[in-house]
This record gives structure tokens, C-alpha cells and sequence, in this order.
């Protein structure tokens, strides 16, 4: 029996990658999806993936008809796509009054149109195959919103209202659609903040820990799951207690 087709945008980031390894665990074949200049890191990167089942293809998610054409090229030599992890985010920070019409644009079209972007190419054929798993990686940010962040705290809480729409379309045709929303994940991102800002968010982390990118793979994995599939339109939320809510 061939194993189900996983996709996973910024599937060379660290959240990505460890989502990646995750699922191929899993026994799914997974296509971890970036921009063309991921691919220089694709050698190295395959030295690490211990046999797994991972294969790389580029796509610019935010573009609807390059998104197309990816669906129908994976699907062309992997076959049909089961789980899709909309996981590809960038950041463009600042105050709104110095915030351009650019940074909001290219974070509201990275981060959130190409949620549409690719779920519109795959949930029909999900929905007729009676089976299907999207993910989609949030953040706390969505949900607390943060200074100098305005668009990309609109993006990520924009993502989980759609995940709760497209989850009340394809309930009753087996597909489930859910968001992750992590809160500070150790990734080049964080790494890039000054340590005595660092030493502060860690203060405030009940865990007492910044989170690592497994512990995200971990839960994109479980909602992934067969069994998994009474759980649909929620938010799980993965940041050590940082945020706590119904």
C-alpha cells in the first residue's frame, strides 16, 4: 500500500523540517514545499532525514496559479495529496505609523492568501475522496496580538477564521481543518532577538522553557492523524502556557 502524500509549506524552516520528519515518521511521503532559494540547503538538509520518505519542491504560495501548478505536479508524480500543513510565514515588523503598504501586503499574502491559495487546489479532491487533514500554523501572536506586529498579528488571526469556515464546508466529506498556533519556538526568528529580550520572554513562559520546533511537529502530527477526525475548526494552542484561554 502506498503511503499518503503530505504537504508541507516552509517545509525548510525549523518548525517546518521538524513537521517533515514528523509526518514521514508517520509513514505519510512528504513534500516539503519552499522558494526556489531553499534549494542550496536541500543537500545538507537530506544528510539529516535518516532515510525518510521527504522529498523538496518549490513553490511561491503566494501565488494562486503557481500553487496550481505545484498541486497538479505533486499529485502527477506522488499521487493525491492527504494532508496539507500551511506552515510557509514571514514577518515585515513595525510600528503602523512607519508600517508600508509593501510590509502589509507581502506578510498578508505570504501568511494568509496562500492559505487560500492552496487549500482551493486540494479540498475538492479531498472531499471526493472522503479524506483529508489541513493544518494550519497560527500563532499566539493571532490571538494576543504584539507591539509593531499589526500585520502579522491580522494575518495569523485571519487564519484561524478561515480554518473554522472551510472546517464547517468539508466536515460531513471527511476532511478536517484545525490550526496550530505556536507560542515562542526556538528558529533563526527567535534566535535573532537580542538575548536580554530573550531572557524576558523566557521569564514569562510558565514551562519555564522556550519551545522547540518538535514540540509543534508533535501536534501537526496528532491532528493529522486517521483517528483524529471528530477534532476539526479548532485552535490548539502549543506555548507552554504563555497564553491561556477557553
Amino acid at each position: 500500500m502506498n503511503s499518503p502524500i503530505a504537504v508541507v509549506t516552509g517545509g525548510l524552516g525549523a518548525i517546518g523540517l521538524a513537521t517533515c520528519r514528523a509526518l514521514a515518521k508517520a509513514n505519510f511521503k512528504v513534500i516539503a514545499a519552499d522558494l526556489p532559494a531553499a534549494r542550496s540547503r536541500w543537500d545538507d538538509i537530506q544528510r539529516s532525514m535518516e532515510n525518510l520518505d521527504i522529498h523538496f519542491e518549490t513553490v511561491d504560495v503566494s501565488d494562486f496559479g503557481q500553487c496550481g501548478q505545484f498541486v497538479q505536479h505533486v499529485e502527477s508524480l506522488h499521487g493525491p495529496i492527504s494532508v496539507l500543513v500551511n506552515n510557509a510565514g514571514i514577518t515585515r515588523d513595525a510600528v503602523l505609523k512607519k508600517m508600508q503598504p509593501a510590509d502589509w501586503d507581502s506578510v498578508i499574502s505570504v501568511n494568509l492568501t496562500s492559505v487560500f491559495n492552496l487549500c482551493r487546489q486540494v479540498v475538492d479532491g479531498m472531499c471526493e475522496r472522503g479524506h483529508g487533514r489541513i493544518v494550519n500554523i497560527s500563532s499566539i501572536i493571532g490571538q494576543t496580538g504584539q507591539f509593531g506586529q499589526s500585520n502579522y498579528a491580522a494575518a495569523k488571526s485571519g487564519m484561524h477564521g478561515f480554518t473554522m469556515s472551510l472546517a464547517r464546508e468539508v466536515a460531513r466529506k471527511g476532511v478536517t481543518v484545525n490550526s496550530v498556533s505556536p507560542g515562542y519556538i526556538k528558529s533563526a526568528m527567535t534566535d535573532a532577538v537580542p538575548q536580554e529580550l530573550r531572557d524576558q520572554i523566557l521569564a514569562t513562559v510558565p514551562v519555564g522553557r522556550i519551545g522547540q520546533p518538535d514540540d509543534i511537529a508533535r501536534a501537526v502530527a496528532f491532528l493529522c492523524a486517521a483517528d483524529s477526525g471528530y477534532i476539526t475548526g479548532v485552535n490548539l494552542p502549543v506555548n507552554g502556557g504563555l497564553f491561556i484561554s477557553f
